[in-house]
């Protein structure tokens, strides 16, 4: 049985994404293809007096299509995103709800906030109109588990069921983790993603406070968001969700699924350095790197492309490259490299999972989505980051990673699916 554990493999079978580049999966994958920018000035609030005034907002998002009215007043924008995403990925996997085992069903979607919008929105009534005007479903709308139990009573999904809150590598916890309890034998088929929806008035005062966002590009917004640049000054906001299917192989064959790929490697770290800034040395995530690749049983030149975390901000690209570089020596000169942020703003705790989904199909397709708005070179981010064209490659194995506040690190590996067992 112990060994039969070890050597269960685990594949993706559907995905589903809602972001400003799109809330399908075509419309998402072809926008990044073609270096479409989700970013312009914030319309959810009037941002005049803030020093960033963009974001990477989700704009005609009815959640209607996806929850009765009534969840929908009940629920945060974050948790409606989680649904959307949710059904667009069980509807992508094939999935006949009705014929699974549901205590072996699991849902983990991380994040890294929650209900941020209800949180802001109750406290205003709280002051304005006292404690009798604040809504008896605040506590349940705010917490950032209820996405994965909302989607979980919605399915019927009586397995393991929690969310992971690590910040901004949230959503690729949940996914490893998913993979991990599957490995384990615990469920036979996880929901796992993220879901954040933080472009709200107290998440760009808190962010501008530290100094964290964008404020070059107000007037130019698309180019705002520009990783492994000379001339980055921050992150862009963005919000969104991003779910995959992940199964037993097992499970997915018995049920003539169709996969995406395997997912083979997950690995995560601590810097322990700083509560905002990355370890100057990239120790924390070339640890991360390095037990990530140990896990698939990989070495750094069976990687064919990096979805990099490539956040904007001077620190986090200048750490990450190093980082990669400590960990892929020369072969991280050969390796193509992307941050789609550039395109799709910071998805904070739901960046992982829409990243993993980009990665993914790059697998699929052979085709790598750019790091848009790369126009000056960086002596410290030096390698090669796909700049501004999409390009095309044999991506057989490909790795995701990101990166939290508390230092957090996270990594995933994915494969292309081939039918035959590795030895």
């Amino acid at each position: 049985m112990e060994k039969d554990r070890l050597v269960k493999r685990i594949v993706v079978t559907g995905a589903g994404v809602v972001t400003s580049l799109g809330c399908d999966l075509d419309s998402f994958w072809n926008n990044l293809l073609s270096g479409k920018s989700g970013v312009q000035r914030v319309s959810q609030f009037d941002p005049e007096c803030f020093p960033s005034q963009i974001g990477s907002e989700v704009l005609d998002f009815d959640p209607t299509r996806w929850m009765e009215p009534k969840e929908v007043r009940r629920n945060d924008r974050y948790t409606q995103y989680a649904m959307a995403a949710s059904k667009m990925a069980i509807e992508d996997s094939g999935i006949n709800i009705s014929l699974l085992d549901k205590e072996r069903f699991g849902v983990l979607i991380g994040s890294g906030i929650g209900g941020m919008q209800t949180i802001e929105n109750q406290m205003r009534n709280l002051i304005n109109k006292g404690p009798r005007k604040v809504s008896p479903f605040t506590i349940p709308s705010l917490i950032a588990n209820i996405a994965s139990g909302v989607v979980a009573i919605e399915f019927g999904a009586m397995g393991p069921n929690f969310s992971i809150v690590s910040a901004c590598s949230s959503s690729t916890h949940a996914i490893g983790e998913s993979m991990r309890i599957l490995k384990n034998d615990e469920a036979d088929i996880i929901v796992a993603g993220g879901s954040e929806a933080s472009i709200t008035q107290i998440g760009y005062a808190g962010f501008c406070s530290m100094k964290a966002m964008s404020t070059s590009f107000n007037n130019d917004p698309e180019r705002a968001s520009r990783p492994f640049d000379a001339n980055r000054d921050g992150f862009v906001m963005g919000e969104g969700s991003g779910i995959l299917i992940l199964e037993t192989l097992e499970h997915a064959i018995a049920r003539n699924a169709s996969i995406y790929c395997e997912i083979v490697g997950y690995a995560a770290s601590c810097d322990a350095y700083h509560i905002t800034s990355p370890h100057p040395d990239g120790k924390g995530l070339s640890l991360c790197l390095q037990n990530s690749l140990k896990s698939a049983g990989l070495k750094p030149n069976d990687i064919n492309y990096i979805n990099a975390h490539g956040t904007s901000t001077h620190h986090n690209d200048k750490f990450e490259t190093k980082a990669i570089k400590d960990v892929f020596g020369e072969d991280a000169y050969n390796i193509p490299i992307s941050s789609t942020k550039s395109m799709t703003g910071h998805l904070l705790g739901a960046a992982g999972s829409v990243e993993a989904i980009a990665t993914i199909k790059a697998i699929q397709t052979g085709d790598i989505p750019p790091t848009i708005n790369y126009e000056n070179a960086d002596p410290d981010c030096d390698l090669n980051y796909v700049p501004n064209i999409k390009t095309k490659a044999d991506v057989k194995i490909a790795m995701s990673n990101n990166l939290g506040f508390g230092g957090q690190n996270a990594s995933l590996i994915f494969k292309a699916y081939d039918e035959i067992t590795p030895n």
